[in-house]
C-alpha cells in the first residue's frame, strides 16, 4: 500500500481533497442570518466516489469535525479507500453570501484557496492551488450535503467530472 500512496497521481488526490474542503461549505447556506457554520458543528461521516483522470471510479469513506467560531471553521478530514488515503483542513469564514479560505492535504502536499457565493440550498465555489484547479456545487437537503466536484483540465480548458460525495451526522 506504501508503494501506491507514493507513486499514485495528484489526478486522483486533488479533486478529492477539493471535494473534502468543500463539503464544509454546505454550512453556508442558511437563511437565519446568524453564523451559517452553526449546522456544522461536530462529527460528520459519509462517502462517495472519486474518478481520477486515467483511472476507474474509485469509492471513499470519510469522516469529518468541524470546529465553530463566529463566522468561521476549521475543518479536519480524513478519508480513505483500500488503495490510499489522504488527510486535508480547510480555514473558512463566511460573509454576505460570500465564502473565502485556505486548504491544505498533508499527505500530497498540496494546498490553496477557495472563493464562491452560498444563496438558498446552494454553493457555488471555485477551488484553486499548486496542484488542483475546479469547481464545486453543493447542495443540501436536511441533514446531508451531496457535493460534486469538477477538475479543469488545463489543455483543453474543460471540466471533467472529479469526485461526489455524501456526508451526514
Amino acid at each position: 500500500m506504501a508503494v501506491r500512496l507514493q507513486t499514485m497521481s495528484t489526478g486522483l488526490i486533488l479533486p478529492i481533497a477539493a471535494l473534502l474542503f468543500v463539503a464544509l461549505l454546505p454550512g453556508s447556506v442558511r437563511s437565519d442570518p446568524g453564523n451559517p457554520f452553526d449546522k456544522l458543528k461536530g462529527y460528520w461521516s459519509g462517502g462517495g466516489t472519486v474518478t481520477p483522470p486515467k483511472g476507474q471510479t474509485e469509492k471513499v469513506s470519510c469522516r469529518v469535525t468541524y470546529s465553530v467560531a463566529g463566522s468561521a471553521v476549521t475543518q479536519n478530514m480524513r478519508c480513505a479507500s483500500t488503495d490510499y488515503k489522504f488527510h486535508t483542513s480547510a480555514n473558512l469564514t463566511y460573509r454576505g453570501g460570500r465564502i473565502s479560505g485556505s486548504w491544505s492535504e498533508t499527505i500530497y502536499d498540496a494546498s490553496g484557496s477557495v472563493s464562491g457565493t452560498a444563496r438558498g440550498n446552494t454553493v457555488n465555489a471555485n477551488i484553486s492551488g499548486n496542484k488542483f484547479t475546479g469547481r464545486m456545487r453543493i447542495n443540501v437537503s436536511g441533514s446531508r450535503h451531496t457535493i460534486s466536484i469538477v477538475q479543469l483540465d488545463k489543455r483543453s480548458g474543460g471540466y471533467r467530472k472529479a469526485a461526489n460525495v455524501s456526508l451526514h451526522r
